[in-house]
């Protein structure tokens, strides 16, 4: 498969899956039809608007090319109709973000690559790109996005596109890194849901900066 459709394909494919998980959160919150085609939308395209963006791919694929927009519609139409059946995988709204970011991290990481970047940030572009559509989803809806959490999420990213700009400086096949990098990148994030994986969380800091006060020992 030529490099330039293998990406074309993992896009459009990152953009299904990042739109099934902004589209089952919209249904989850009891959204409208509207509503949830839109966050189908912006979830899955806002990554890869503000990645096109960066390196000077303009105007960005997402608005160039009607199949994002079908993509994302149709991802978004089939969550509404069939959510019952889409609730009964566990925790589908994870599990499609996570699938939507691994695809987007190396498709990120080997466009910016394409367009001459330097390996280090496009592998920072990578992680960028994957971790977009889930901060403006969770924005949308007034929650804290995942990237801010204690879970591994922009790490997994990272080194989703960390294994495609080392497979491009080793000379492998283009498909291999970016299968390896997808599936890297989408088992720590699996990993991170089932076991609970994260980064270390700040301590509690009471309002001046200081550390809270040890309670007083309970008299005898």
């Amino acid at each position: 498969m030529e490099p330039g459709l293998l990406l074309l394909v993992l896009d459009l494919a990152g953009t299904f899956v990042f739109a099934l998980s902004g589209a089952t959160a919209g249904v989850r919150r009891r959204l409208d039809l509207f509503g949830v085609l839109v966050l189908s939308f912006v979830a899955a395209n806002s990554g890869g608007i503000a990645r096109d963006l960066l390196i000077g791919a303009v105007p960005p694929s997402a608005i160039r090319d009607w199949r994002y927009l079908a993509a994302s519609l149709l991802a978004g139409t089939v969550t509404f109709l069939w959510a019952p059946w889409i609730e009964r995988l566990r925790n589908p709204v994870r599990l499609f973000d996570a699938a939507g970011l691994a695809l987007f991290a190396v498709v990120g990481a080997s466009k910016a690559l394409a367009f001459g970047l330097h390996p280090v940030m496009a592998a920072l572009l990578g992680m960028l790109s994957g971790i977009g559509g889930g901060i403006v989803r969770d924005v949308l809806l007034a929650e804290v996005p995942l990237v801010l959490r204690a879970d591994l999420y922009a790490v997994a990213a990272l080194a989703g596109a960390t294994v495609v700009v080392v497979g491009e400086w080793a000379a492998l096949p283009p498909m291999a890194a970016m299968c390896a990098g997808a599936v890297l990148c989408f088992v720590l994030r699996a990993c991170a849901i089932r076991y609970g994986w994260g980064l270390p969380v700040a301590g509690r800091w009471d309002p001046i900066g200081q550390p809270p006060a040890r309670k007083p020992d309970a008299e005898a």
